[in-house]
Parts: structure tokens; C-alpha cells; sequence
């Protein structure tokens, strides 16, 4: 459509930055740096250069329009910030003219007032009326005196107001020549990083290449296999030297609980004890990359459709460094929602932001189509940020098969939220259909107020072929137990043919009597918008509603996502707090998801060691539950 236009169709090469390469006598190369390349081929070599020449023309032009296309965009800005000063000014000194207008119809008719009191204080009043009259009279001179000065202070401002626009002027172009320097100066250090970036990855294949003529050691940043130059064109903007050296620098402690262990070559005490020091200091804001793996989803999955997928074998290439227990915790994210709906008075609008607070949950699934670690009996993750949030957060798996696991959290701002979750999830060929069972308690400690909720089905689509996304599908309902208020939220599920925007959310907050009082509005993962319903006499619901919902005056924007870290895309996507989850702390439980030795493993993105681990514990885990089955069989028969 042509709306599309404006945007990057796949398949496109801007030809303001295109390179056009010429192969031999017939064949020539677009490319925009790796991302699309086209190999073309003409009938004959004049044909190919015609092509080529009227291609350099078409760039050559491409680049004109858009340095046009700038320059007039700081023109028109500058010529509008002047345009919009002039105008200022102008509409300040004609609203001084009619101050001044004011200020001589003022003094006339003061003055003319002025002599009529005169008049009659000449005439035989009594004393009284006398009286009065001076009264009025000082009153009439008071006042012209303070218009006068009121005339006065306008001209003063009129005046500064010339004087500093001319100053603002100023500034604001210099503003812009700065501007204008500083990407002059990024550009050029763009250029100067891609031309370090090429001459390193030179000079790390040398030595390979080398190797055994006695040529110098390796850079230990490098990594082992000397053939970055063969790789594809997408990894030229791989950050390799990020990865590689990160892992080394990472450690895991092992301790003797059912999670860690001993394992075959891995010593990590170390580095675990440097990195809980460094963690004391201050919450982390990066992990290391990830890495460049591929792997066929499609020839792992194809054996499994209909399956359980918590009894699917899967390698950690599918994960992320993080386990469920973790994912869970991070609920949490918004909890700033349950602080302000525990200052609510009203039960109604404190439903809107527990509502809010449902949302949230789903805002970092968005971009986050790896599985988290299915945790082991036992396992357990606690959070404590009672200084910095104040609140405590404590999670358990409890049950191995089917997958468990119970949440509490307690704030110092007056709630409590628990949850015991158990997953389902069925691979359908297609897709993965991901069903939460268990429900959620939050309970606020002033009113009482007892709210409950389940959640939603998560989809995960494109598993054969194409890239992964998720969808959320459903209703969710929420009941104050207390007052008997409830809120049902709508996940409008993803549609082709449909013109709704993607990710709707529709919500309506009813008190006892089924009667609406708010409307909400948003998506699950950027926002979420609330509507006060107000109905007329002989207005019915529907209408009532509609009109609450075109009256923005209404609106109140009860959350938004937070914005993702800088470089989200080669960390898993991840948001602030996921980031600092993983991150070793004193004190932890042996059980804790932070010391499981495959999750730090791959974290520190030595995947091939974290499978190795990942199928030790689990073949432990194993044998674990035989040994307890074996032993509920005999108690069973000793009666």
C-alpha cells in the first residue's frame, strides 16, 4: 500500500548508500553492506555498463536529494524559530499598545472623575456624604497610580523580552553549529572504528594462517579458529572480541546441593568470588554477548509434536541464561503499580492499577522467544531489594513433573503477592502453545482488598520456518474478593485481516453490580491507558462507555514500558532488571537458580560445556527421583 512506502520494504537497497561493484565482463554486485546483496548479470559488457553508469547516476542523485533534504530541514527550522520569535514579539508589544490605550483612557476618566467628586464636595452636603466623597476620592487617585505603574512594568518586560530574544537567537544557532560539528566528528569516528574493526579482523586471520612458521602468538582476544574473514556478510557487525573475552572473566561457585556439583574439568571458585565483590558495588547493566551459534530448531522439534515440552530433551542453544523461577520474579519489573494502588482509596480504581500491573507481566516476553531453564527439584531464587524498591521476592520449584512452582513477595508499601504456577505447553507443528495453570494472590494490608487472577495463553509462532514471535491470547478476570469489583482484560490475539493495532488489550473495571465505571485501553507490550465512565440520565452502557472513551480529558496512563538497555538485541533482549538477576550475590541459598553451573555456563557463552552440564544434572535429577519412587513404593508397602 502506499502508506508502506515511507517505510523499508524487505528487499530493498537505498541507493543514497548502496555499493555498486563490478565482478567481471557481464556481472556486477548491489550490496548495502551485508544486510541484501543483488548479483545481476547483463547480456554483454556494454549492456552491464550502461547499467552501472545509469545506477552511479541514480545514487549520485539519491545523495543530492537527501543532503537537500537535510539542509532545507535546518533551514526551515531555523527560518521557523525565527518566524515564531518575530511573532512573539510582535504580539507582546500590540498587547503593550493596548496597555498603553488603557492607561490614557484610565487617566482621563480618573481625572474627569476626579472633578466631579470635587464638584460635590463644594455642595452643601451633609457631613457624612463629605466624608465619603474623599474617600472615593483618594480610592480613584490610588488607583490611577497603580494602573500607571502596571503601564509601566509592561514596557519594562516588552523591553527584556527584545533584548533577550536576540540573546536566545544566538544560542540556539550556536546550538546548531555545534550540532552540526559533533556528527561531522561521529562520522569521521565511524569510519576510523570500520577501518580498526577490518585491519584487526586482518590481523587475526594472519597468524592462523601462519601457524608454525614461527610467526607471533596469538592475540588471546582472538578466538581459536582463525577464519572470521569466511564468514558471512551479517558478521561484520558482530561484536566477536566482546563474547569471547567476557567468559573467561566469569566464574561459577559449586557447592554440594542437588543443583551444583561436581562436574569434570570446571574450577570456577575464583572468578565467583571477584564476581560477587564486584556485584556488592553496584547492579550490573550488561552481560556477555551472544554468541553466533546456529542450530536447526525444525530437526530437533519434528519428533516432538504433541508432546510434553517440559519432557523434551532440548540443548541450551534454545534458552536463555536465565531460569524460570527468574522469569517469574520478574513479575516484578512494574511493581511500583501495586505501591500506587496501595494508596488508593478507592477499591475501583485500585483495580485498574492491579489490572495495569497483569499487563505489565507480559511486556519483556515481546522480543523473548528462547525458553528460560526448566528448573530442578528444589531449586529456588530469591531477590531481596527492600532497600532499593522494598520489597522481597522468594520463588521454589516444587513439583518436577508436572512443572511447579510457588512465588511470594512482600513489600514494606503495604501488598502481598503469591502465586503457584504450573506450565503446560504442546508443540502443535506450527506453533508452541504455552498454558500457565495455578493463580495469582495480591492482597493489600490497609483495606484487605484480596484480588485473584490466572494468566494468559502465550503463543510462540514460525516454529518450521521463518522468525519466531509471540502472541498472548485470552481473557484474564479479576476479583476483589473483598468488595465483589471485577475487571475483565481481553488479549485480542494477532490477526492478519484485522485492522486493530497488534497487541490490543480491552479491559472494563465493574463493581458488584455489574455497572462499568472504568475503560481500559492499551497493549501488552508498550501501555496501558484508563477511561472514567460516566453515564447520563437515558444514556444506556454501550453509549455511556463509548463516550468515556472518546473523551481524552478522562485519560489516565497508568503504565509504560520501560525502554530496553543499549545493545538489548545481542543480550537476549533483556530488560534492566533481567540483567541483574543472574548476577552472583552473598548469601544465597546453595539451591539458588544463580549458582546452577550449565546457567552460568552459558551465560559466560561457553555453550558446548553448558549442555555437557545441563545433561549431567538432569540424568542426576533423574536417578534422584527413581531412588525417591523406589522408596514411596516400599514405605507403601511397610504400610
Amino acid at each position: 500500500s502506499k502508506a508502506e512506502m515511507r517505510h523499508t520494504c524487505r528487499g530493498t537497497i537505498n541507493l543514497a548508500t548502496a555499493n555498486i561493484t563490478v565482478e567481471d565482463s557481464c556481472n556486477f554486485i548491489i550490496s548495502n553492506g551485508g544486510a541484501q546483496t543483488y548479483h545481476l548479470k547483463a547480456s554483454s559488457e556494454v549492456e552491464r555498463q550502461r547499467w552501472v553508469t545509469a545506477l552511479e547516476l541514480a545514487k549520485a542523485k539519491a545523495v543530492k536529494m537527501l543532503e537537500e533534504s537535510d539542509d532545507s530541514g535546518d533551514e526551515s527550522v531555523s527560518q521557523t524559530d525565527k518566524t515564531e520569535l518575530q511573532n512573539t514579539l510582535r504580539t507582546l508589544s500590540s498587547k503593550v499598545e493596548d496597555l498603553s490605550t488603557c492607561n490614557d483612557l484610565i487617566a482621563k476618566h480618573g481625572t474627569a472623575l476626579q472633578r466631579s467628586l470635587s464638584e460635590l464636595e463644594t455642595l452643601r452636603l451633609p457631613a457624612e456624604s463629605t466624608e465619603k466623597i474623599k474617600q472615593v476620592n483618594e480610592r480613584a487617585t490610588l488607583f490611577r497610580i497603580t494602573s500607571n505603574a502596571m503601564i509601566n512594568a509592561c514596557r519594562d518586560f516588552l523591553m527584556l523580552a527584545q533584548t533577550h530574544g536576540k540573546k536566545w537567537q544566538k544560542s540556539l544557532q550556536h546550538e546548531r553549529d555545534q550540532r552540526i560539528r559533533l556528527e561531522e566528528t561521529l562520522e569521521q569516528l565511524a569510519k576510523q572504528h570500520n577501518h580498526l574493526e577490518r585491519a584487526f579482523r586482518g590481523a587475526t586471520v594472519l597468524p592462523a594462517s601462519a601457524s608454525g612458521t614461527g610467526g607471533p602468538a596469538k592475540d588471546p582476544c582472538c578466538p581459536a579458529k582463525g577464519d572470521l574473514s569466511d564468514e558471512d556478510d551479517d558478521n561484520e557487525f558482530f561484536d566477536a572480541p566482546e563474547i569471547i573475552t567476557m567468559p573467561e572473566s566469569m566464574g561459577h561457585k559449586r557447592t554440594g546441593s542437588n543443583i551444583s556439583g561436581t562436574s569434570s574439568d570446571i574450577s570456577l571458585e575464583e572468578q565467583y568470588k571477584h564476581q560477587v565483590e564486584d556485584t556488592k558495588k553496584e547492579k550490573r547493566t550488561r552481560i556477555p554477548y551472544k554468541p553466533n551459534y546456529s542450530l536447526n530448531l525444525w530437526s530437533i522439534m519434528k519428533n516432538c509434536i504433541g508432546k510434553e515440552l517440559s519432557k523434551i530433551p532440548m540443548p541450551v542453544n534454545f534458552n536463555e541464561p536465565l531460569s524460570m523461577l527468574q522469569r517469574l520474579t520478574e513479575d516484578l519489573e512494574y511493581h511500583e503499580l501495586l505501591d500506587r494502588a496501595a494508596r488508593c482509596e478507592s477499591s475501583l480504581e485500585q483495580l485498574c492499577y492491579v489490572a495495569a500491573f497483569t499487563v505489565s507481566s507480559y511486556s519483556t516476553t515481546v522480543f523473548r522467544t528462547s525458553k528460560p531453564f526448566n528448573p530442578l527439584l528444589g531449586e529456588t531464587f530469591e531477590l531481596d531489594r527492600l532497600e532499593e524498591n522494598g520489597y522481597r521476592s522468594l520463588c521454589e520449584q516444587v513439583s518436577h513433573h508436572p512443572p511447579a512452582a510457588a512465588h511470594h513477595a512482600d513489600s514494606k508499601h503495604g501488598w502481598t503477592l503469591r502465586q503457584e504456577i504450573k506450565i503446560t505447553s504442546k508443540f502443535r507443528g506450527k506453533y508452541l502453545s504455552i498454558m500457565p495453570l495455578g493463580t495469582i494472590h495480591c492482597v493489600f494490608h490497609s483495606s484487605g482488598n484480596h484480588y485473584t487472577w490466572k494468566k494468559v495463553t502465550t503463543t510462540v509462532h514460525n516454529i518450521i520456518v521463518g522468525k519466531l514471535w509471540i502472541d498472548q491470547s485470552g481473557e484474564i478476570e479479576i476479583v476483589n474478593h473483598k468488595t465483589g469489583d471485577k475487571c475483565v482484560l481481553k488479549f485480542v490475539p494477532y490477526s492478519y485481516f484485522s485492522r486493530d493495532v497488534a497487541r490490543k488489550v480491552t479491559g472494563e473495571v465493574t463493581d458488584p453490580t455489574g455497572k462499568v465505571h472504568f475503560v481500559l485501553l492499551g497493549t501488552w507490550d508498550e501501555k496501558m491507558d484508563c477511561y472514567k465512565v460516566t453515564l447520563s440520565t437515558g444514556d444506556n452502557g454501550a453509549e455511556g462507555r463509548q463516550r468515556a472513551h472518546e473523551a481524552e480529558d478522562s485519560r489516565v496512563l497508568l503504565w509504560k514500558r520501560n525502554p530496553l538497555p543499549k545493545y538489548a538485541e545481542n543480550m537476549y533482549y533483556f530488560s534492566e532488571l533481567a540483567l541483574t538477576l543472574n548476577a552472583p550475590e552473598n548469601g544465597t541459598a546453595p539451591t539458588d537458580s544463580r549458582r546452577r553451573p550449565d546457567q552460568r555456563l552459558m551465560e559466560n557463552g561457553r555453550w558446548d560445556e553448558a549442555n555437557a552440564e545441563k545433561q549431567r544434572l538432569e540424568e542426576k535429577q533423574r536417578i534422584s527421583r527413581k531412588r525417591r519412587e523406589a522408596e514411596a513404593a516400599r514405605a507403601t508397602e511397610d504400610g
